[in-house]
């Protein structure tokens, strides 16, 4: 996020796109509630209709996969009315002449073709946005997981910079990480091309340098990201799998696919909470300790490092993940893994990563709260980015076109299906579908659907269907509701029942390489 999460209170208009912000993200989206309350404009965009859509004051139903089509359909407006900051625009930006040929085209009558908006609400959330004295982005992977996902988020930082919307409290473009460390795993070096802090592998002085702390020689090649490595241990050119508190065989896309690329694997090692299905059928499991059975940092969405402390003894014979890796380490005589305790290895992230080297345990005590970047132990933190300047100097426009999603429907598959998250379940449910609590509230799989659509079924009530894709087919409950759109059905994926990844597309952003969740053509059947 470019702001921090206590900004949202004081923004004049918020932005939301791609995210089911109070059930996702409810402490969030109770702060986007108390900026409507002090008079706040909030605009949402999303297909279903959600309690953050029923509180906004404009709610756009999109066609899911048309995300570019509108967001340059907005700029368009902008642009066309006189509304841009062109003071922003001259001073702190380049590329805007390729940014305004680009929207062009996009007229709002033309974007209701693509998008189905119609042409007045999308002027209508143009107007809110740009005449707001303080307007903030929020989205989440409901615009990130689509074969578009690069290229929808370079348009909202077109339409922040755009409107000088970047730089300030209360602006920005803020995504919302999906898990409560997703945001540190990142800024650590669980991506494939960069070390912790975002330094590039490909970077001799920053190879060098980590060679040097860690006494080992390291590649100056990008590895490969999670979508790759299934597609690989399916061929045979990946042979083993280390899994660390992820699922994949509910998480990933075209699940039937994951399974057996995973089972062609030699060796397969899961480290986690619980036995998952993942886990199930790995050759050893290693149990994980939970959040409250250790100590160290997470890193919120909003880049603000928190320290945490055990409330309880790891149970059995489970351990921090660190003492886990440490201890292997140890048996494959790796160099450097001699560390006393979580503090120590804090002390070496702040020595060899610039962003964190103001962060230490005894900093962040008592509860004080520091943003990265944290340059020294004198930093106060930084809790907005890019005030006065950008961190490449000038902001840059990309001017984008719109480009169809990687799957269409048709008379067999005439349906759209979008996932997603409930409330009362996290992620694919290892830990929340264990909670009796949370089981009362949602204990079942189901699938949304228009009541037009589910008359053309023959389905009477709720009933148990069948939804088929070209990948694969799973059975669950209807609720027919006029909470989604006519020709869009959607499942959230935290049921492995009746995973909906069973049915998703493996087809990724060529850039990001993530999958394409959030649209994907499928067919219903009445059971």
């Amino acid at each position: 996020m470019t702001n921090s999460i206590p900004e949202f209170e004081d923004a004049k208009c918020v932005l939301i796109t791609g995210s089911n912000t109070s059930e996702a993200h409810p402490m969030i989206g109770t702060r986007i509630m108390r900026a409507k309350e002090k008079g706040a404009q909030v605009i949402v965009v999303d297909p279903r209709t959600t309690q953050m859509s029923m509180m906004a004051d404009l709610h756009l139903k999109q066609q899911p996969g048309t995300d570019v089509a509108w967001l340059n359909g907005v700029m368009q407006v902008i642009i066309s009315e006189g509304l841009a900051d062109q003071e922003f625009i001259k001073e702190r930006t380049e590329g805007y002449e390729d940014l305004e040929a680009a929207v062009e085209k996009y007229t709002p009558e033309y974007v209701e073709e693509i998008s189905g908006i119609p042409a007045e609400q999308l002027r209508q959330a143009a107007k809110m946005y740009a005449e707001a004295e303080r307007a903030s982005i929020v989205y989440a992977m409901g615009i990130t997981q689509h074969t578009s996902g690069v290229d929808n988020v370079l348009s909202c930082a077109n339409l922040a910079m755009l409107t000088g919307n970047v730089g300030r409290p209360s602006t920005g473009v803020n995504p919302l990480r999906g898990q409560n460390n997703v945001q540190g795993a990142c800024d650590l070096g669980g991506l494939p091309n960069v070390y912790p802090g975002y330094q590039s592998v490909a970077d001799p002085e920053v190879n060098h340098k980590f060679e040097e702390a860690w006494e080992t020689e390291l590649p100056d090649e990008v590895g490969l990201t999670v979508v790759e490595m299934v597609e690989l241990a399916g061929t045979g050119e990946v042979k083993a799998m280390y899994v660390m508190g992820e699922n994949p065989l509910v998480a990933d896309a075209d699940i039937n696919h994951a399974r057996e690329s995973m089972k062609n694997l030699d060796f397969l090692v899961v480290q986690d909470l619980f036995l998952s299905e993942t886990a199930e059928i790995a050759d050893v499991v290693l149990p994980a300790a939970s959040y409250a059975e250790k100590s160290g940092t997470f890193t919120a969405t909003d880049r603000r490092v928190q320290l945490v402390h055990p409330a309880i003894d790891p149970v059995g014979e489970s351990k921090p993940d660190w003492e886990i890796i440490q201890l292997l380490a140890e048996k494959m005589d790796a160099p450097g893994f001699d560390f006393a305790s979580p503090e120590e290895i804090m002390d070496e992230i702040a020595a060899l990563t610039p962003i964190y080297g103001g962060f230490s345990h005894k900093r962040l005590s008592n509860g004080n709260v520091l943003h990265w970047p944290c340059l020294s132990e004198d930093h106060p933190g930084t809790p907005y980015l890019h005030k006065g300047t950008f961190s490449r100097g000038l902001g840059k426009f990309h001017g984008i076109d719109f480009t169809e999603p990687a799957e269409s429907t048709d008379e067999t598959y005439p349906l759209i299906l979008t996932t997603g998250r409930i409330m009362f379940h996290f992620h694919t449910g290892t830990m929340s579908r264990r909670s009796e609590k949370l089981n009362q509230e949602v204990s079942e799989a189901y699938v949304e659907m228009h009541p037009k659509d589910a008359e053309q079924i023959g389905l009477n009530g709720e009933k148990k269907v069948k939804v088929s894709s070209r990948r694969g087919e799973i059975k669950l409950a209807a609720r027919v509701t006029d909470r989604i759109k006519p020709g869009v059905v959607f499942i959230p994926f935290h049921f492995a029942e009746a995973a909906a990844n069973a049915l998703t597309n493996s087809a990724f952003d060529p850039i990001a390489k993530i999958p394409e969740y959030k649209v994907c053509a499928v067919r219903v059947e009445a059971v």
